[in-house]
């Protein structure tokens, strides 16, 4: 049964036409050269406008938020041209999309940046294990280790929220339903927050309301320019890779969502610990921040429809979003309905390439 998951839900000022959330699915294909959304990516995104919210991959808001290569953006015309015409082919089929924003902080390398200067973080602390994935100097792409990066100066961090602000604009005039702040998985804002990778003694270190300030501030901004019910943000408490290690993982969360439930913005995006041997999130956490975060909370971990449908009958989620299912079956929903098998997807194809993997799964129609 996937009676509620397949129920309509209000989300802001905006209808969703099912619980089933697609999640932000990195795929490394955007056009070359200026990292623009191409009739490719069109056509992906319009296959799967049948979920109640799709949340684009994530979306650097400049060069220097650039971690990986071939990534899109969101601060060129161009690039937001691009992405207006994913927009309107998800409208078209009746979709609701909302644009995830980011920046990547100290997971990028030289090669990424402009004239090769170092990634910028909240305090010069190399992510070790980290990994940034590039076009090498001679045309080969590559992972390679993160460079080491500088402290942002406290005169530089209104220009980093003014970054923010240019690509909610942008994503505004493309016709967004929502945008999404990437606060979570060890990027720039979730460096802020932890305290391992946040060292600073201004304003914006130390006690946990001068780490979470950043990330209020962030959304703040884009709240003044599209209206807090059009604005989402994605949080992963539990995330331990790029070297985050954050020491009051659970009450940062806890505290953010009271924050923002002050605000009154749209939606609250928790990305669970679905890796082996992570960290348990417990009942307990999840009551916890269902009681804090009063708007629409999705949840996203590798849960199953079974798993999504029990999560919102017990009320600790109004929302379940699906990543790598989403990958290989473009019609999840309707698979969902029909109580249908699933496409497995090629990991092969993750990153990188073109049609293959990526807009050449086969629908149940087209399969039967």
């Amino acid at each position: 049964m996937t009676q509620q998951l397949l129920s309509p839900i209000q989300t802001g000022r905006t209808t969703l036409a099912n619980r089933v959330v697609m999640a932000p699915l990195t795929r490394s294909r955007a056009g070359q050269p200026g990292d623009v959304p191409t009739e490719l990516n069109v056509t992906y995104y319009a296959q799967r406008a049948t979920a109640g919210l799709i949340v684009t991959e994530a979306t650097q808001i400049s060069r220097q938020g650039q971690g990986y290569a071939w990534t899109p953006g969101m601060y060129t015309d161009e690039q937001e041209a691009g992405w207006k015409a994913v927009v309107d082919a998800v409208h078209a089929k009746g979709g609701r999309i909302s644009q995830q924003l980011w920046h990547v902080g100290r997971i990028s390398n030289t090669l990424l940046q402009e004239n090769g200067q170092a990634p910028v973080a909240p305090s010069a602390i190399v992510a070790k294990g980290a990994q940034s994935f590039v076009v090498q100097p001679d045309g080969t792409p590559a992972n390679v280790p993160t460079s080491e990066p500088r402290a942002l100066a406290m005169e530089e961090i209104p220009g980093v929220i003014a970054q923010y602000r240019q690509a909610v604009l942008r994503a505004r005039r493309a016709g967004f339903d929502f945008v999404e702040i990437h606060a979570a998985n060890g990027y720039l804002l979730h460096q802020f927050l932890s305290t391992n990778s946040n060292q600073r003694t201004d304003q914006y270190g130390g006690s946990l309301e001068n780490r979470a300030r950043l990330i209020l501030e962030v959304v703040d901004t884009a709240i003044a320019e599209v209206g807090a019910d059009r604005v989402g943000i994605r949080l992963s408490p539990h995330f331990v890779a790029h070297d985050i290690a954050d020491a009051q993982a659970e009450e940062s969360a806890l505290y953010l969502a009271r924050e923002l439930t002050k605000r009154g913005i749209a939606y609250l995006h928790i990305a669970e610990p679905d890796w082996a041997g992570g960290p348990e999130l417990t009942n307990d956490f999840r009551r916890q921040l269902r009681d804090a975060f009063k708007g629409t909370l999705i949840v996203c971990g590798q849960y199953t429809a079974e798993e999504g449908e029990q999560m919102i009958a017990s009320g600790l989620a109004d929302a379940v979003a699906f990543g790598r299912p989403f990958i290989a079956n473009p019609d999840l929903v309707a698979r969902f309905r029909a109580g249908a098998s699933l496409n497995q997807p090629d990991r092969a194809t993750f990153y990188g390439g073109q049609e293959k993997g990526y807009t050449d799964y086969p629908t149940l129609e087209e399969a039967a």
